[in-house]
């Protein structure tokens, strides 16, 4: 017997009314007599169902007709509870499927069971702890082939509706889903809240019934539907259409979040809505993607933190949709250049960085410097001709309209044509919630819709930093291997992290089109190679000219780059073969001044210093050394003559004239040096190694011809 009638029928004896069934009181002495006689009999049994429902219930005089018969019968009830969940999965599978027979059956149960429950083993922290529990496999095993998190949503959720009735509601709903994905020869391993076919009308209808009416177009665009976002979703992008993994989040979110739009807690987490959509040998990863895709264009649906759900009230959205698609690409360009330039902060190894300036706005200067083009000159993999080439081409040839002449000085990047598209996509994004945040107050938008608009902005503005160096990944440097040859193009993909001239001056050292650091011996490789020298030398400036100059020279970070190889490479022992001498200045017979060879010196650029042939140095110095031999021998021979008398020999006294004169000049006596001098550098760290390099090269190669020679 179900009460819900009788309650009906009572509440309708109003206190005066005089009917043939009798008053409202008799109605209940009516029950407790029928409950007594119940009791009283053998093999009988009276049962009453309480409706739950406020509608079934029916106003002030259903209340407390109800009342009045839970009074009446309760004295001898024996209360029963509602079928649980899950013997819930029982009932449903009685009546909807064939019961399990053969061995074969169990297997494949037991089989699909296992998988489910050792991926969300492997990947725990995608989905909620207690799929990784034992009693979940047991569960999945009782509800085959329905998976449990449905009936949960269904009994925990839908069954919280007034008009969802809480076995029968399943079944008519479980029916027509059943019917569904058997006519479509569905072969998914468990029927899952993202397999729900919503868009069948049969289906739609038992989700629709339960709710109001303004659900109806929120299925038809947001979730489930020939033209729904879910379904564009999928082809637009083939790796989410793989799986329909847009779609059946949607699915998911809905069935979860309908009934629950007046909860305190409303929608489920993230992790709830991958426990709904993803099956072992499916990429968790792929759903994550279709849900942040979701969220950025979905008019209704709502997202606090990690809960997620849809509601019949647009959201801020669509909003945010329509005025990205209002901007100007001038707005674009723009925010593109600011965030640029904004990049430009970061030098790496280069001097500067120009960021999005024309050729007449970047000096002309002996520094390395990294030109960072704009949006409007974007670059195509192996296109001789793209805008960024050309763009680069004119950089390089001129400063406004004067030619360049450091043009070893300058690298360019460049965007990718394609990934300027999604970085002017997410540009757009940014601006529009930017927008509607800044206008918060004069849209009326309620706590949570600033929330959500705060949250998407900074999204919006995180998107914008990850796609720029995903978008400027092209280095574009010229240079010209042939010192007779044509210019040439190499174009560098470049990889990471980092800022842009940071990764842009990594790469190029890796390639050593970038160099922050030379050898004295490498400068005198490249001084020999082209030839750089003039003549016998070559100043120390016109090698700073050239380096900046030239395309088939090193591209050096700076002038001290050069300086410092010179002053390397001037100490060394070999520098006669390997390296090359210095001089401060040239008079004009073309004698050296302040020389040094295989000494430290400080080098200097604008004081006219020349760096000199080792050939050309060591002859000057054979010529120093014999002029100074000969001074030397001259000084000793005036000694001596000044140490006798004049007119008179030295042996015997008389007078010189009287002897025999052979008219022969005396040869003056070479001078014998006794005392040397000399400097090395010594690095602090090995002076043991150093030291006896010194005395094998230096001190044991001198002969000591008395106690009183010296080093």
């Amino acid at each position: 017997m179900s009460s819900a009638e009788w309650v009906a029928y009572a509440r309708q004896l109003h206190e005066g009314s005089v009917l043939p069934a009798g008053t409202f009181d008799t109605q209940f002495t009516f029950a407790q007599a029928l409950s007594e006689s119940a009791k009283a009999a053998k093999n009988t049994l009276l049962v009453v169902s309480i409706p739950a429902s406020d509608n079934e219930i029916g106003g002030e005089w259903g209340l407390r007709a109800l009342s009045r018969l839970k009074n009446a019968i309760g004295r001898v009830e024996s209360s029963w509870r509602p079928a649980s969940p899950d013997e819930g999965f029982e009932i449903v599978r009685r009546r909807l499927f064939e019961p399990l027979h053969e061995k074969q059956a169990f297997v494949a149960r037991d089989a699909v069971a296992r998988a489910f429950v050792e991926m969300y083993g492997t990947q725990h922290s995608e989905f909620p702890s207690e799929c990784r529990e034992a009693e979940y496999e047991r569960r999945i095993k009782l509800a085959y082939p329905i998976h449990p998190e449905l009936f949960d949503r269904l009994y925990n959720d839908w069954s919280t509706l007034d008009k969802f009735q809480r076995t029968r509601g399943v079944l008519r709903l479980m029916a027509a889903v059943i019917h569904s994905l058997w006519e479509r020869q569905d072969g998914n391993l468990l029927i899952m809240p993202a397999t729900i076919p919503i868009d069948d009308p049969a289906v739609q209808s038992e989700l629709t019934r339960y709710l109001d009416d303004q659900w109806t177009p929120v299925i038809a665009k947001d979730v489930d539907g020939e033209h729904s976002l879910p379904l564009r979703l999928d082809r637009e992008a083939p790796n989410l259409g793989r799986y329909s993994a847009c779609r059946r989040v949607a699915r998911t979110i809905y069935v979860g979040s309908a009934p629950t739009q007046r909860a305190a807690n409303r929608g489920i987490d993230d992790r709830q809505v991958k426990l709904g959509c993803v099956q072992p040998g499916e990429t968790v990863a792929t759903f994550g993607d279709a849900i942040r895709r979701l969220t950025d264009r979905a008019t209704y649906l709502y997202i606090d933190g990690s809960r997620y759900w849809y509601s019949t009230q647009p959201t801020v959205t669509r909003l945010a949709e329509d005025r990205a698609n209002q901007f100007h690409e001038h707005d674009v360009l723009d925010e593109i250049v600011r965030r640029l330039r904004d990049e430009a902060r970061s030098r790496g190894d280069f001097h500067r960085v120009h960021a999005c300036l024309g050729s007449s706005d970047i000096p002309d200067e002996r520094e390395a410097r990294i030109v960072i083009l704009g949006p409007e000159h974007p670059h195509t993999k192996g296109q001789a001709d793209s805008p960024a080439r050309e763009e680069a081409q004119g950089i390089l040839d001129n400063r406004g309209s004067s030619p360049r002449s450091y043009k070893n000085s300058l690298v360019f990047l460049a965007g990718d044509s394609t990934r300027l598209k999604d970085l002017q996509t997410a540009i757009r994004q940014y601006l529009a919630w930017k927008s509607i945040w800044d206008e918060r107050e004069q849209l009326n938008l309620d706590p949570f819709q600033s929330k959500q608009a705060d949250t998407k902005r900074k999204n919006a503005d995180d998107t914008v930093n990850a796609r720029i160096p995903e978008a400027y990944h092209w280095m574009l440097v010229p240079s010209q291997p042939d010192p007779k040859g044509s210019l040439e193009w190499t174009e560098i993909r470049m990889q990471g992290s980092d800022s842009l001239a940071i990764r842009a001056s990594k790469k190029l050292k890796s390639e050593e089109m970038l160099l922050v650091q030379m050898g004295g011996v490498r400068l005198r490789l490249e001084l020999d190679r082209v030839p750089l020298w003039r003549g016998k030398d070559v100043p120390v400036k016109q090698l700073v000219e050239d380096f900046a100059t030239y395309l088939y020279l090193p591209r050096l970070r700076d002038p001290d780059v050069l300086i410092a190889a010179v002053r390397e490479g001037l100490p060394l022992l070999t520098w006669q073969v390997e390296t090359f001498a210095y001089a401060q200045s040239k008079d004009a017979d073309g004698r050296y001044l302040g020389l040094v060879a295989g000494a430290a010196a400080a080098v200097q650029v604008e004081s006219g210093s020349l760096v000199v042939k080792p050939d050309v140095a060591a002859e000057q110095q054979r010529k120093d050394a014999e002029t100074a031999r000969e001074k030397a021998g001259d000084t000793q021979t005036g000694r001596a003559d000044s140490e006798q008398p004049t007119g008179q020999d030295q042996t015997t006294g008389g007078d010189t004239s009287a002897g025999t004169d052979t008219g022969k000049p005396t040869p003056p006596v070479a001078p014998v040096y006794r005392r040397f001098h000399g400097a090395v550098q010594i690095d602090s760290l090995r002076v043991g190694r150093d030291a006896g390099r010194i005395a094998d090269e230096v001190i044991l190669r001198i002969p000591l011809n008395s106690a009183t020679d010296s080093i």
